[in-house]
């Protein structure tokens, strides 16, 4: 059963996500933009999904630890879907194997 602190920190993070986009939007949405501004307006939203990785930095669980590094090296290669799809993969896989 999904806990309620983990359910409300989803919750707050799908919210996050959304507003920086509708905000960005209206603030925005009587001006031209440069490419390299709209580049960094839609870098915004994964600023928000860095939070869910950021404790894994302190964590004192090598199978948190390896898990963080093989998805920093998917990230220097890949887009965001396979890079959070291996991340996913390769923390329960390693935790599994570091639990038996």
């Amino acid at each position: 059963m999904i806990d309620a602190a983990t359910l409300g920190t989803v919750a707050l993070m799908a919210a996050g996500t959304y507003l920086t986009r509708i905000l960005g939007y209206l603030a925005l949405r009587n001006r031209v933009l440069s490419p390299r501004m709209r580049y960094v307006l839609e870098c915004v939203p994964g600023c928000v999904l860095v939070s869910v990785i950021a404790p894994a930095f302190v964590s004192d669980r090598p199978a948190d630890l390896m898990a963080l590094a093989v998805t920093i090296a998917a990230a220097c290669r890949l887009s965001i879907l396979p890079t959070v799809l291996i991340g996913i993969v390769s923390t329960g896989l390693l935790r599994y194997l570091f639990s038996h």
